[in-house]
């Protein structure tokens, strides 16, 4: 099969490797029909988590059809539509009973892509198969339903439930990348006086006016008048990047909720010498993905319109192009990339 292969720091190619097999009686193959790239693994591709070795095929969100299953299997058959988890979960540690998948202490977590091949390939080994993938009702598009993946349940998990958004609430969010603005879907759900959003580029600050923020600017004004005035009850860093840390601390009311979403690659300060009074809870977390289904009736009957979070598309052997286009978001424009099976 044909897959996108990490060969190092900035070293990535379409190459031609060994197809998948079962390994053990709880995997499952799934021929890809559509993945996707993220934050994370632009990331990987620069080299930031150094448990990824060389040789590692890329990718941890995708949607497609059951080939083979595991004689543990239980729950699925050749034939199924399925959306492939971003965590793997065994379903019997005491993390997995809990439904803290990405904490599951049987093998699973965050393995695809990283410890274990990914799916930007053409097939993929997934492991525990019953309990990390959900049915893909017919009728969801696969652009739609490939958002369940990862980007989806982290903006609700990471940072709209760790965030405690309430009605009545100010949320601000910070960094209007794809999982930022399904912060902004979701949170309207929970009916917050207003929403705001801060981001350097002014296609993605367009964006986010667009998916129900009711003012997006860059850092400036608002965030001044924040730290300055009653702050906001929740703010959610989505921006991964140090300054959108610091900008979080300085917009959060006292009392108030910063929900760390961003994946950093590098140190973010804490000034605790200015914070240690103000009684704000700081929440991190590996997204878990318990919440698939519950949006995925969200997405089936309309509450979540997300379709306008996928900008571009490609066939899978477009993957490079793709990174390149996904990384260069602020010229292209590009929020989600999604590719297809052709």
């Amino acid at each position: 099969m044909r897959a996108l292969v990490y060969h190092g720091p900035a070293q990535t190619s379409w190459d031609t490797v060994p197809d998948p097999a079962i390994q053990d009686p709880t995997d499952a193959i799934v021929r890809i029909d559509a993945t996707t790239v993220c934050g994370s693994d632009l990331h990987i591709r620069q080299g930031d988590f150094h448990e990824v070795r060389p040789g590692t095929v890329l990718g941890h969100e995708a949607v497609g059809e059951i080939v083979e299953v595991g004689s543990g299997v239980h729950r699925l058959r050749t034939g199924d539509q399925v959306i492939v988890s971003s965590v793997s979960a065994c379903g019997s540690c005491g993390e997995c009973r809990d439904a803290m998948y990405g904490q599951c202490r049987g093998g699973g977590g965050w393995i695809l892509g990283s410890l274990i091949n990914g799916t930007q390939a053409e097939l993929v080994r997934v492991p525990f198969a019953d309990h990390s993938t959900t049915r893909r009702p017919s009728s969801l598009p696969l652009d739609d339903a490939v958002l369940l993946a990862e980007v989806l349940p982290t903006a609700y998990e990471v940072g709209v439930r760790n965030g405690h958004v309430c009605p009545g609430d100010t949320v601000a969010v910070v960094g209007a990348g794809p999982v930022g603005l399904a912060a902004v879907i979701i949170a309207r759900l929970y009916l917050p006086r207003r929403i705001i959003v801060v981001d350097l580029e002014g296609a993605r600050l367009e964006a986010a006016v667009r998916a129900g923020a009711d003012a997006a600017e860059s850092p400036g004004k608002m965030i001044a008048d924040l730290s300055e005035g009653p702050g906001a009850d929740t703010v959610i860093e989505a921006s991964g990047d140090p300054d959108g840390f610091l900008l979080c601390t300085r917009a959060v009311r006292a009392g108030g909720h910063i929900a760390n979403i961003g994946t950093h690659g590098k140190p973010a300060t804490l000034h605790l010498e200015s914070l240690w009074r103000k009684n704000i809870t700081i929440s991190t977390g590996q997204v878990d993905t318990s919440s698939t289904p519950w949006l995925l009736e969200l997405m089936t009957s309309g509450h979540l319109p997300v379709s306008p979070l996928v900008t571009h598309t490609f066939g899978l052997d477009g993957m490079e192009d793709a990174y390149e286009v996904f990384a260069r978001g602020a010229t292209t424009g590009a929020l989600k990339v999604v590719l297809h099976r052709e």
